[in-house]
Order: structure tokens, then C-alpha cells, then sequence
């Protein structure tokens, strides 16, 4: 035998020594970096635990380092953060995500034209998350220039990528020939809608998931919108410069998710919050946080006035068994846009659930305040004995932050749809995570017109992010997702840490046309199935968007699907989970549909896709369709 070519025995003699040396340097790399250690202490709770609204680590690993610390610094964990030294963040940051990914190329850059925004809303355009403050989410003939024999032509135009992303959670509008769109990170981009490339970008300091509401005077048009740390901002729309940006409510864990609602001169801007996500902390004094809308002069940013969904202050009420003080009432946040009637003077929210005790009639509810002053004028609570937090998801009713009686979360999360009825009637029309469907009456202090159940409901089920009307009938999606914890090697089974969650494919989804009048379902389409796909959903949380005799649905499985508006049937259906090759270089990912809807604009389609929460699939592309790609 060759003297020089080692035995197999003498081989494991000599690597065996090194590989034990490995694994003993790994396990005490994973005991002592403080990193790591950091994360199990304070993020694998939730981010490795299947905690339905925290992304997992495969989605944090797709973030760059600097939207991960922004969002520890200034966004949504700077409350779970606070405490943490700089170095700790930055190591925290780095062991999460990605590297830095470069957001353009200056080939991918264009100049915005003189007098692009002339006349522009005379030309097609979509203002708003739903075109218009009575939120109809419709796109009239004129506007849309897609027919309904279109729709079935319609091909992929050009993708556009947004860096680092996970979801794609703001709704794009579409004026004067320009796309406007926040991300995550919160870059809002003023985007060419014929091609894709940029003109500018803005820094907000957080993250931006509302729409954009764009308003235009002699002074030129301007841009409003909401970041993820509670501030509004005005800015202009040919250059992106600042205008103002004011902050609208004080409390660590606000938010504005919902656009702003445009009218006469006064922005009027929802307030949400994450409030009951941080109830997981036994540490911290739950609740203080009270939903709401805020009045801003459109020219200065000055707060005219603002109002709470719940109408009494927070106060202390019992301890936890760790001693911590718990305070209430709370919640009724205001996730959605809200509406002006400038009939009755008034502009209407939709709420979410109270986070704690005393009960309160704010949560869950249509709430009606006075366009100028802000006062409570009336009160329609739907859901009243809900008060829900994310610690009742590991604690008993009544221990630590979970409230005395445990609700089932049926928040509204879509705004109200004011429309006119046949013989001069009104209605306020909206959906809620209980599976219900309510048409109220805006001139009798909301008094009820008909409800109608489509749904089970559920945490992430019933009617989700909104409804769509053509002034006949309204269209209605459900969402009612199901995850399940499955073994370990289950197909389609997502990895959370130590549990595994799969869709319940037999779960949800499905299309409702109602009769604006009665409530009558004039018809209902369900999912058509997810097939064999492993861990497919069928739920439809996406808001809902309309043109004449079409309607559009988007899915959690990243379907997007058009329905024939007299019949329900699907005429279109396209799988936007998929590699795109982006016209700004940034490498794109279709996945699931949520939160926003499709717009409809001079006879291009923009959608957004991707949304890795909720066990949804990660993405970060807007796409534009147009009939055969041209």
C-alpha cells in the first residue's frame, strides 16, 4: 500500500478531533454570541413560535440589515428595542438579515416632465385607496379604458422590484401619468406608469403601508400619506420635497395604515396601533392605547382637531400577578381609510377590537364624528363583548395582559362604503372578520338596514381589507384562513421555529355579490381549489376592485382572478407567484395577495404581490398588466 495515501481508520483518527472541535466551537459560538442570544431572548417568541402577525426568519433573512434596525429604531419593535444599546441593535440586525441591496440603477431613472400633472384629473387616474372618499373602490368607464372582453387579454407589461422587501402592503395611486407607492422601508417612489422607471424617491421616517391621496391647486399637486411611526406628511408630487410632516398621536406603538381622507381643504388621517402585540410582554402595562381620526389643515399640517373611537381615557385598573398595572379602556383602532359624507358633515371610521377592560362601545364599531369640530355624533358597535390581545394566545382570560373575557378579534378592517339607494335612501356598507356583511342608515344615526352572514369568521377570517361597488351591488371576499400546526416534513407545512403551520386548503375564500337594497345575494363564487399545491390557501383577504361588469379578487395562494359582474364567473386568472425580471434590476418575487387591491387605469392593470405574513408568501413586486403586454 501506498505509504502516502492514508487508511480509512486513519482518517476518522485524524478528522474525527476536528469535527467534534467544530461542533463545540458552533455551540459555543450560538451560547455566547450575543446576538443570537439577544434573538431568544427577546424575538424567537414570536418570530420562531408561529405567531400569526410576526414574519418568520426566513422573511427577516430576506430584509437588509438597515430596514431591520429601522424598524428596531423607529418602526414597529422600537417599544421591544428600547431598552437595547446601539451595538446591540446593529449585531442584532446584522445576524437577521441581508445584505444591503441596491434599490436602482440610473438606467432605471427618468425625468418627470414639465406640466405632467395638467389637467390630470381630467385624464384617467386612481386617487386614494378607494378612488374617491365614499370608498367605492370602482373605476369608471372613462377612467379604466379596460373593457370587460379586454380583461381576458390582459399579459404581464413590466415588473418593478422593490428592494428587501417581504410584502407589498400599500396600494398604488395613479395621476397624471405617475405611479406613487410607499414600501416597507419606507421609501415612497413616484414611478413612470407606462414604464415603470423612477422619477424620485422620499425617505419617510418608517415604514409607509397606506395609499397616497394626491390633491392639486394652483400651487401645484401635492402627496399625503401615513408612516408606521404615527407621522402624516405632505409632500410635493413633481419633486418629492417635504412640505410638513406632522406626528399624530404620541404612544409608542401608533400607527397609520389607513390613507388619509382628503376634503375641503382637511386631511383627515386614522389612527392604529400595535399595541395589542406587545401585550406579550408581561412586563408591560397594557393597554393605553385608544384608536381614532385626526383633522389636519392640508396647507400647514396643524392639527385641527382629534377624536378617539373609545370616548373614555385610559385608567388604571387590576395588576397582573407580577405586580405590572393593567389600564383601561383601550383599542378600537382605526386600520382603514376613512369616509366623508359631505351631506351629513360628517366623516365615518370602521374600528377594530378593544384591547382591554372596562368594556367600551368604540371597538368593533361605525363610528360617525362632526367634519368640524370631531364630536362623537353616533355609535353602531357590532361585536360588543370583544376585547382580545396577543398574550390571550398563551395566557388565560383574565391573567397578565389577556382581558377579563377573551373575544374572538372580529375587528373591521375595511372601510365603510357610503352609497345611494333606490327612492333616495343612503346606506354605510361594511364588512367585518366575523363573516358579517352590515348596510346601516348614515341619516338615522346608523340604524340597521340588513346583515348578512357569509363567513365563520375568525382572527384572520370574514372580510378582511375591503369591498368593491358599482352602484348596483356590493362585491364582498372572504378571507376565513385556517393554519394548522402540522409534523415536521409535512408538504407545504412552513417552518416556525419549533412548530410547523400549514393551510387548511378546504378553508375559506370565495366571491359575494349583494344587493346594495336588501342584502340579497344575487350570487356568490366560491374559490376554484387549490389543486395539488402544497400548503395553498384559498382565502380572498385582498380588498376588492371594480370596473363596469368586472370584478377583481386576489387570493393568498397569488391568484389574481376577474369575475363577470352579472354572473360571478371567472373569466381571468393569473398566478403572479413567480421570478419576475424587474425593469429597475432588483431581483423580484411574486407571492401571496393582501391588504391592498388592484387599480385599474387607461387600460393597465397595477397589483402588488407578495405578503409574508400570516403565513403568507413572501414577495416584493408590483406588476402591470395591459392587454397583451402592450
Amino acid at each position: 500500500m501506498n505509504a502516502y495515501v492514508p487508511t480509512a481508520r486513519l482518517i476518522q483518527r485524524l478528522l474525527l478531533p476536528l469535527a467534534l472541535a467544530s461542533l463545540q466551537a458552533v455551540a459555543q459560538t450560538q451560547q455566547t454570541d450575543p446576538a443570537i442570544a439577544l434573538y431568544k431572548e427577546r424575538c424567537a417568541g414570536c418570530h420562531d413560535g408561529g405567531v400569526e402577525r410576526a414574519p418568520n426568519r426566513a422573511a427577516l433573512q430576506m430584509m437588509p440589515h438597515s430596514q431591520i434596525r429601522k424598524t428596531l429604531t423607529e418602526g414597529s419593535m422600537k417599544d421591544a428595542a428600547k431598552d437595547l444599546s446601539s451595538t446591540q441593535i446593529d449585531a442584532l440586525a446584522k445576524y437577521l438579515g441581508a445584505e444591503a441591496l441596491a434599490a436602482t440603477s440610473t438606467a432605471t431613472r427618468c425625468p418627470m416632465p414639465a406640466g405632467a400633472f395638467r389637467d390630470a384629473l381630467a385624464r384617467p387616474h386612481w386617487n386614494g385607496w378607494g378612488n374617491g372618499f365614499a370608498q367605492h373602490r370602482f373605476q369608471p368607464a372613462a377612467m379604466a379604458r379596460l373593457t370587460a372582453d379586454d380583461v381576458p387579454r390582459l399579459k404581464l407589461k413590466w415588473a418593478f422590484g422593490f428592494p428587501g422587501a417581504v410584502r407589498v402592503n400599500a396600494q398604488p395611486t395613479v395621476i397624471g401619468g405617475r405611479i406613487f407607492i410607499g414600501s416597507g422601508d419606507g421609501t415612497v417612489y413616484a414611478l413612470d406608469a407606462a414604464s415603470g422607471c423612477i422619477h424620485w424617491t422620499f425617505a419617510a421616517t418608517s415604514g409607509v403601508r397606506t395609499a397616497i391621496t394626491a390633491s392639486g391647486s394652483t400651487q401645484g399637486w401635492t402627496l399625503f400619506f401615513g408612516d408606521l411611526a404615527a407621522n402624516v406628511y405632505r409632500i410635493d408630487a413633481a419633486t418629492g420635497q417635504q412640505l410638513w410632516t406632522t406626528k399624530v398621536d404620541p404612544h409608542a406603538r401608533a400607527r397609520v395604515t389607513g390613507a388619509p381622507a382628503l376634503h375641503e381643504g382637511v386631511v383627515y388621517a386614522p389612527v392604529s396601533s400595535l399595541e395589542e402585540a406587545t401585550s406579550m410582554d408581561s412586563a408591560y402595562g397594557c393597554c393605553t392605547f385608544r384608536g381614532g381620526v385626526v383633522a389636519l389643515d392640508a396647507e400647514t399640517g396643524k392639527v385641527l382637531w382629534k377624536a378617539y373611537s373609545i370616548a373614555a381615557e385610559p385608567g388604571p385598573t387590576r395588576k397582573t400577578s407580577k405586580d405590572v398595572q393593567q389600564f383601561g379602556p383601550a383599542g378600537g383602532a382605526v386600520w382603514s381609510s376613512p369616509t366623508v359624507d359631505p351631506v351629513k358633515r360628517r366623516v365615518y371610521v370602521t374600528t377594530g377590537n378593544r384591547y382591554a377592560d372596562p368594556p367600551a362601545d368604540g371597538g368593533n364599531a361605525i363610528v360617525a364624528f362632526a367634519l368640524q369640530t370631531g364630536a362623537r355624533v353616533w355609535v353602531q358597535q357590532k361585536t360588543p363583548d370583544d376585547a382580545y390581545t396577543m398574550a390571550c394566545n398563551t395566557q388565560p382570560p383574565g391573567a397578565g395582559n389577556c382581558p377579563d373575557v377573551k373575544g374572538p378579534d372580529f375587528d373591521f378592517g375595511s372601510s365603510a362604503i357610503l352609497v345611494q339607494l333606490p327612492g333616495g335612501r343612503r346606506a354605510l356598507i361594511a364588512g367585518q372578520k366575523s363573516g358579517t356583511v352590515h348596510a346601516i342608515d348614515p341619516d338615522r344615526d346608523g340604524a340597521p338596514l340588513w346583515k348578512v352572514q357569509i363567513g365563520v369568521g375568525s382572527t384572520l377570517g370574514g372580510v378582511q381589507w375591503g369591498s368593491a361597488t358599482d352602484g348596483r351591488r356590493v362585491y364582498v371576499a372572504l378571507s376565513d384562513v385556517k393554519l394548522e400546526v402540522v409534523p415536521a416534513g409535512t408538504p407545504g407545512g412552513q417552518p416556525y421555529g419549533p412548530v410547523n403551520l400549514k393551510y387548511d386548503p378546504a378553508r375559506g375564500g370565495g366571491l359575494w355579490a349583494l344587493d346594495l337594497e336588501t342584502g340579497n345575494i344575487a350570487w356568490k363564487t366560491p374559490h376554484p381549489g387549490c389543486g395539488e399545491r402544497p400548503g395553498c390557501s384559498p382565502a380572498q383577504s385582498a380588498a376588492v376592485t371594480a370596473i363596469p361588469g368586472i370584478v377583481f379578487s386576489g387570493g393568498v395562494d397569488g391568484h389574481l382572478r376577474a369575475y363577470a359582474a352579472e354572473t360571478g364567473r371567472i373569466v381571468w386568472d393569473v398566478d403572479t407567484v413567480s421570478a419576475y425580471r424587474t425593469v429597475n434590476g432588483v431581483a423580484g418575487q411574486g407571492g401571496s395577495l393582501d391588504g391592498p387591491g388592484p387599480v385599474v387605469v387607461d387600460g393597465t392593470l397595477y397589483v402588488g404581490s407578495g405578503y409574508a405574513l400570516f403565513g403568507g408568501m413572501p414577495g416584493n413586486v408590483l406588476l402591470a398588466y395591459s392587454v397583451d403586454g402592450k
